[in-house]
């Protein structure tokens, strides 16, 4: 069964803090946040598509932090959703909010009013990273949170920005295995993007941040992708949805439009590399999966080129039996 959500942004809506990435109170100046009748009407619009047989959609309130808006607002926006809910169109719905904006009785209160899943922006799990980006919390905030979302019976998600202020490939490695421990139900991974009017962006401009290349964050990220693949944690996300806001307010970063599809693709070179160690050039049958044969050429065909150049002419071959993210070598 297919698997989406419909979102539903409400602008940096109950975030108390401003950290060193993010725009969205200058964007939110030009964005209004919903009222409970635009979100029926857009829940409404979406209802159809959503509620086929063979696909599971969920109502997501993102782009602020959920749990922390005016109680008031959030119920209205509950309410708004109740109707979607009881007509089986959504199968529930999906927050985002900050480690340190819930407790146990909240989460109980949005499990009996249909909230499924809980995600937290957790970004990075060491202390001096998140001062040094003002992030307002801990890495112990975000192991308490993630014990009250689990313990209420809900799904966790956590999400990580790679190549923040401060922190580096390793610190980043140790947040992915500090997310491996708690057991997330899914993660998202963004590499950091500097974007205008953040004060990131002016500690680029001052010259005392310096953003990874895309070939630095395509090379660390499928590392984390491994991780939490060899784990068996869904990555529902990986790098910024492209909008219209992204593409004009971004400053540097390795941003790309297929930025995930660059990741899996080096987790295939890598085992490529590994498997033809001993293997003299010449033609090479490749199996993985069906689902991965695009991957492993690489993107744009990047894989195969590269090995090409090499001495090997790879031929893949699709193979059910062969996990995603490893391959096997049929004939050479």
């Amino acid at each position: 069964m297919k698997h989406g959500n419909v979102a539903v942004f409400i602008p940096h809506l109950g975030c108390p803090q401003q950290c060193s990435f993010c725009n969205q109170r200058s964007i939110s100046g030009h964005q209004s946040a919903p009222s409970p009748a635009q979100v029926g009407a857009l829940l409404q619009a979406a209802s159809g598509q959503a509620g086929r047989p063979d696909r599971s959609c969920e109502i997501a309130f993102f782009g602020g932090s959920f749990t922390a808006i005016d109680p008031l607002y959030r119920e209205q926006l509950l309410d708004a959703a109740q109707p979607f809910l009881q007509s089986g169109a959504f199968t529930g719905i999906r927050i985002s909010t900050r480690p340190d904006c819930l407790d146990e009785s909240l989460c109980r209160h949005l499990k009996e009013r249909g909230v499924t899943a809980i995600e937290l922006g957790a970004q990075c799990m060491d202390d001096e990273v998140l001062a040094k980006n003002r992030r307002g919390h801990t890495a112990a905030q975000v192991k308490k949170a993630s014990a009250t979302i689990k313990k209420a019976g809900l799904q966790l998600g956590l999400q990580m920005m790679t190549g923040l202020y401060g922190s580096s490939a390793q610190k980043d490695l140790q947040t992915a295995q500090s997310f491996c421990k708690i057991e997330p139900d899914t993660v998202r991974v963004y590499p950091t993007i500097v974007m205008a009017g953040t004060a990131l962006c002016d500690l680029y401009r001052r010259g005392d941040y310096l953003p990874p290349s895309l070939e630095q964050a395509v090379e660390q990220v499928s590392q984390l992708l491994q991780l939490f693949y060899a784990r068996h944690i869904p990555v529902i996300r990986v790098g910024l949805h492209r909008d219209e806001g992204l593409l004009s307010g971004m400053v540097a970063g390795p941003w790309h439009p297929a930025f995930r599809e660059l990741c899996e693709s080096r987790i295939y070179a890598r085992a490529l590399g590994r498997a033809l160690k001993d293997v003299p050039p010449g033609r090479v049958v490749v199996a993985v999966h069906p689902s991965q044969i695009s991957r492993l050429c690489g993107h744009g065909g990047q894989n195969r080129a590269f090995f090409a150049a090499q001495g090997w002419q790879l031929r893949p071959v699709p193979d059910p039996g062969v996990p995603p993210f490893t391959l096997k070598l049929v004939r050479t």
